[in-house]
């Protein structure tokens, strides 16, 4: 699935325990739409003491262990993107989403500059109705109420969207079949929200050009779904090199994402597989 392995994450674990560096967090992140095997990292993080967060920016609508991804049965804290790319979208922004009532009054504390209204949890006397108190260096996070209105909008029709996406995805497994490349895991039931459909292209970097530039050429959209993190400049500048991340390193030179998205139609779509074809 190219997301975090719970073994690869175990004996890592186990390595950082020795050397007394254990992490505070582990930031589990659901690639292209399909969740992370959660049960297990949290049987992992009760067992080395750190918090989790689900990034979740690609599986709104998703689901795991036949429950809606989101619900924290797994993690602290669950993070949803609304970028217009994403299942529904308020234009920008996103939401974080908490089963602990203490995480959910820091959240909103910090997302409007670190003001706490409820005087309960003031340091000082009440000095009159207009009077609040900043507890925290907070930020000016708050998603306006057109934002939200066009969210609340897209939410009922969040269901049909990722069912089409799944439709899409199924019918890309069947076109592509005789092509050199691997397309995405698929598990039955399919419970992704199939936000990507990145493939892996046999010819590496190479094949993965020709193929960009021929889509490119085409009129059709595409994309490389990541750059590996640790080839930036920013990371480089830190010590970062190539060669540090193989397997991350591998999945890239290969990898291309394919249009898909609510309204693509199969005409659409036989034309891009024809021309990625062509290419190949």
């Amino acid at each position: 699935t190219y997301s975090l392995c719970p073994d690869a994450l175990a004996a890592k674990l186990e390595d950082a325990e020795r050397k007394g560096r254990l992490p505070k967090v582990v930031v589990p992140v659901h690639f292209a739409g399909q969740s992370c095997d959660m049960s297990r990292i949290h049987a992992l993080s009760a067992r080395y003491g750190f918090r989790v967060i689900e990034d979740a920016a690609h599986a709104l609508g998703g689901r795991y262990h036949d429950a809606p991804v989101g619900g924290c049965r797994h993690a602290d804290i669950t993070v949803f993107s609304f970028h217009p790319v994403k299942s529904i979208t308020s234009g920008e922004g996103g939401a974080v989403l908490t089963g602990d009532p203490e995480l959910y009054r820091r959240v909103c504390a910090l997302r409007s500059h670190g003001i706490e209204r409820d005087r309960k949890l003031w340091s000082s006397r009440d000095e009159g109705g207009w009077y609040y108190e900043q507890t925290d260096l907070g930020y000016n996070y708050r998603m306006t109420d057109i934002q939200a209105a066009l969210g609340l909008s897209q939410l009922g029709k969040l269901d049909d969207f990722v069912m089409e996406r799944r439709h899409l995805a199924a019918r890309y497994d069947r076109l592509l079949t005789d092509l050199p490349l691997v397309p995405p895991i698929r598990h039955e039931p399919d419970d992704s929200a199939r936000h990507l459909y990145p493939v892996r292209l046999h010819g590496g970097a190479d094949a993965r050009r020709r193929a960009y530039d021929a889509l490119r050429r085409a009129g059709i959209a595409t994309q490389v779904h990541y750059i590996p993190v640790h080839r930036q400049p920013y990371y480089r500048a830190r010590g970062f090199r190539k060669g540090d991340f193989p397997v991350a390193e591998s999945y890239y030179d290969g990898a291309l994402s394919l249009p898909l998205f609510p309204g693509l139609t199969e005409v659409q779509q036989d034309h891009v597989v024809a021309t990625l074809g062509a290419a190949l």
